[in-house]
């Protein structure tokens, strides 16, 4: 049988006409895919699974449908919003079914509280895999799974900020979230941090990317005001000062949820969610090592201190002997 070959010269016509339209005339089609994918971006251990439990919980109030995954292969995540009960995780999870025969369900690795679902990508065990690569597979199992299917008003990534490479700059790289959000404190070493990220996030911006920075969010606020200033100079908002209080602390200590109506928290947190729902991805101006110095004080960050260049002869230390000289000297005459 023969094959029908179309009659393209209509469509050639349509393509020409199209081509010439002015752009001013045409009317942008409404975006049909709605989820906002954020990536939050902080120093390990700076807080962010208590500030994005809390988060979700807050937006679920809100009436919102969340998506929270840890990408930390430390997979605390979720810890806080469970109670402190770890879940099983789509690493280990996969690996389990893979030995066995089967394939890995929704069921198995998501779990929900409070409107919010769940689920941690994990790592490999220590010393016998990389946790950017784990994190990579985590993502193409969630892909087989159904991700870009499903109905979210947020998702929310949870990644480590102490690297920014391989699997852990997956949302800036790949432009796989639409927005990042940091979370830092009045400390040196967590705005280091925080800097690096806006640093990869210009990077990509610059081949091309569409990722921006969304604001800062101030955990353990001191009122010393190094992050402030930090996100001024780099030019972010802020979307929320946490502040530094033994009530906050007690309560992440014992896996108690802030993030709701019922706690002297819950406004904090509600207007966390609102900002971060409407905070637009700005494009960063990361700065230079010495112009993060200069946030803090001189006598706490060693700022004025001049390099020193070390010699041969310091470095043999004991080992070291006079080299004989090829200098020729002459008697006088």
């Amino acid at each position: 049988m023969k094959d029908e070959v179309p009659n393209l010269k209509d469509f050639d016509q349509r393509l020409r006409d199209e081509a010439n339209e002015d752009l001013a005339d045409v009317i942008p089609a409404e975006a049909t895919k709605k989820t906002q994918i954020i990536a939050i971006y902080g120093k390990g251990g700076i807080g962010k699974s208590f500030t994005l439990a809390n988060l979700s919980h807050m937006m679920a109030e809100q009436g919102k449908r969340v998506l929270l995954i840890g990408c930390d292969p430390k997979s605390d995540t979720t810890s806080l919003l469970f109670g402190g009960k770890a879940c099983p995780t789509i690493i280990e999870t996969s690996t389990k079914k893979k030995l066995a025969g089967e394939e890995v369900k929704i069921g198995d690795v998501c779990f929900k509280r409070g409107g919010v679902f769940a689920m941690e990508l994990g790592g490999p065990e220590v010393g016998r895999g990389c946790g950017g690569r784990g994190i990579i597979h985590g993502f193409e199992l969630l892909e087989k799974l159904g991700f870009h299917d499903w109905d979210f008003d947020y998702v929310l990534l949870d990644f480590l900020g102490d690297v920014v490479c391989g699997g852990f700059g997956l949302p800036i790289a790949r432009d796989m979230a639409q927005k990042v959000i940091l979370v830092a404190s009045n400390d040196l070493q967590s705005l280091y941090v925080a800097n690096n990220v806006c640093s990869a996030v210009e990077y990509f911006r610059r081949l091309g990317g569409n990722v921006g920075v969304a604001g800062l969010v101030i955990n353990k606020d001191d009122g010393s005001g190094e992050a402030q200033a930090f996100a001024e100079a780099v030019k972010i908002p802020v979307l929320a000062s946490i502040p530094q209080d033994d009530d906050l602390r007690k309560k992440s200590a014992n896996y108690q949820i802030v993030g709701t109506n019922q706690s002297q928290w819950g406004a904090l947190f509600a207007e966390l969610g609102l900002n971060v729902g409407e905070a637009p991805p700005v494009r960063p101006a990361p700065l230079s090592q010495d112009e993060l110095l200069e946030l803090f004080d001189g006598s706490e960050t060693g700022a004025g201190y001049t390099l020193v260049p070390a010699t041969d002869t310091d470095m043999r230390g004991k080992n070291a002997a006079p080299a004989e000289s090829l200098e020729v000297i002459y008697d006088e005459a």
